[in-house]
């Protein structure tokens, strides 16, 4: 699985590791945040955090534009920098006010615009190292790793969100619960309900800290302590990003080769590569724009994840969990599994017999220690929505071995599906993902009859966790076969152009994000995902109707 690889795709994904940790690790309390901090509706947090994803992968098709002039190098070290200054503006703790609106929105700026910089041509470089007819057999199985690696940086994160804001939040005396930062901005604004002051002292008279406090001044002090401790939580990402930033120049000459643009190659060597006619590229650019308008729809699926499956996990799922769903809520014990998956692969594929010993060694010992973490757990553990996300990227890592082995032994009989086809199953495995989330959310309350609070009808994690790992199947599918096949398929001088092409794709996902949100108060809750079922299929089937031209553009 890494044996043939060249090193420069290691440092690359590395440096997107730490990269992608700050980031997802932002991404897991945003939302909490601006609804907590400002009072934001359901629907108005959504439309900021779509709006804001749209932003993040829209710029890669300006800083692709602006790469494929300048250079991929300068446009990435940019990024980098421009991010920091995003992150650092979001980590200063503000009032709820105008000018903690404008620094919070001119910060989600700064990060969409150094994501725009960073994170395309940053790819393209990587696609760049399997241009080499020596590794260019491996530019799949290359992008299924890089992908692994970006997801190890998300697995971490929402536990390192939850700790950090645990920590500071601690510092006062306090303790997260779901609940109050509505109730507690119900009370600020003079709409709280007797049966919901009365819900809102019991609580707080659960915490050292809110103690003698009258609910007047609970509320705004729960609301100015639980938006610090989220501060702190996004000053996570600028850690991550120097981490990134001391990878990426201390190993820049493994890749330093794969950092050109088509100008700078043509410049370097006149003779080096054949130009397309303008009917191959004209037919290259017609297929990945088919691919685009397919995956816009999935994204707008998948990254309900941060917006209304995070609403899932805070208002209809239980915050307690006991038995054996206990071990993914222990980051440790998943990060134990998902390393043990690589070593047993191992076993099988390693060429000597000692190394094949050793691998299994590993992995019992790696079985042990997270068992023995397990069994040290407590008998019920209490859980955030934030925590759900750690799941998908924990699939991610886990099952790309697993994915690669699939498509290796397929690949062997020359039965592998094309990039094309992988990405049309997986609209359709996406499909299965929400069903579901549907089965789950029967029978139980609307949004619009909560008003606002958790339902009290809780239903299991397992619905949620179950969702998580049929997307992941989907994810595997679409995303790192999708930025393959955009290398592959992109004409040379536009490679930047069209790496940015994908992401805006992206972006208009990110944006119809939204539109479940805004049905969110409108629709019984499993219409809401019934929505997203009937546009996943509608969009597999366009797929698969398109096939013939997809497959062609890539011989």
């Amino acid at each position: 699985m890494f044996k043939g690889q060249p090193k420069g795709l290691f440092a690359l994904a590395l440096a997107n590791t730490g990269e992608r940790f700050g980031y997802y690790t932002m991404l897991a309390i945003f939302l909490l945040f601006i609804q907590a901090k400002f009072g934001f509706s359901a629907a108005a947090a959504t439309q900021i955090y779509s709006i804001f994803l749209a932003g993040v992968y829209f710029m890669p098709l300006i800083g692709g534009i602006l790469a494929d002039k300048i250079g991929y190098g300068k446009c990435v070290t940019l990024g980098i920098g421009v991010m920091f200054l995003g992150y650092l503006c979001l980590a200063i703790p503000t009032g709820a006010d105008l000018t903690g609106k404008v620094m919070m929105f001119g910060a989600l700026a700064l990060i969409a615009v150094g994501t725009g910089l960073f994170k395309g041509n940053l790819q393209v470089m990587v696609g760049n190292l399997y241009d080499d007819p020596k590794y260019s057999a491996k530019r799949d199985s290359a992008f299924s790793l890089f992908y692994m690696a970006i997801n190890i940086g998300a697995m971490f994160a929402p536990s390192m969100a939850k700790a950090v804001t645990n920590f500071f939040l601690g510092k006062s005396e306090l303790v997260y619960n779901a609940n109050i930062p509505a109730l507690a901005h119900q009370v600020m604004d003079g709409s709280i309900a007797p049966e919901n002051l009365a819900k809102l002292q019991d609580l707080a008279a659960s915490m050292p800290g809110a103690a003698g406090m009258d609910m007047a001044s609970f509320a705004p002090y729960y609301i100015e302590k639980l938006s610090t401790a989220y501060n702190y939580g996004f000053a996570v990402a600028c850690v991550s990003l120097i981490l990134s930033v001391i990878i990426y120049f201390s190993c820049r000459s493994w890749f330093k080769h794969a950092d050109v643009n088509a100008k700078q190659a043509k410049a370097a060597n006149p003779t080096a590569e054949v130009e397309l006619t303008p009917e191959q590229t004209k037919s290259r650019v017609t297929a990945l724009l088919f691919v685009f308008a397919v995956v816009i729809f999935f994204w707008m699926a998948f990254h309900q994840n941060g917006a209304t499956m995070t609403l899932f996990a805070r208002d209809y799922t239980a915050n307690t969990v006991e038995g054996g769903l206990r071990i993914g809520f222990n980051i440790w014990c998943l990060a134990l599994i998902a390393v043990s998956v690589y070593t047993l692969f191992s076993v099988f594929q390693s060429e000597t017999k000692k190394a094949k010993i050793t691998s299994g060694i590993a992995t019992l010992v790696l079985w042990a220690l997270a068992a023995v973490l397990y069994l040290r757990m407590p008998e019920s553990v209490n859980i955030q929505p934030s925590d759900f996300q750690q799941f998908n990227p924990f699939y991610v890592v886990a099952l790309t071995p697993v994915s690669l082995a699939i498509f290796g032994a397929l690949a062997n009989k020359g039965k592998e599906p094309s990039a094309p086809r992988k990405i049309g199953l997986g609209m359709f495995v996406a499909a299965a993902g929400f069903l579901i989330l549907t089965l789950g959310s029967m029978g139980l309350a609307s949004p619009k009859e909560l008003g606002g609070t958790v339902s009290p009808d809780l239903v299991s994690p397992s619905w949620l966790i179950s969702t998580y790992l049929v997307l992941t199947f989907a994810e595997l599918l679409l995303s790192p076969m999708g930025i393959s096949f955009v290398s592959k398929v992109a004409p040379p001088k536009y490679k930047g152009m069209m790496m940015g092409g994908w992401f805006a794709a992206t972006a208009i996902g990110n944006y119809l994000v939204s539109v479940p949100g805004l049905l969110w108060s409108k629709l019984p809750l499993w219409g809401v995902w019934t929505v997203l079922i009937a546009l996943c299929l509608i969009s597999g089937i366009f797929m698969y109707s398109m096939m013939k031209k997809l497959e062609a553009a890539t011989k």
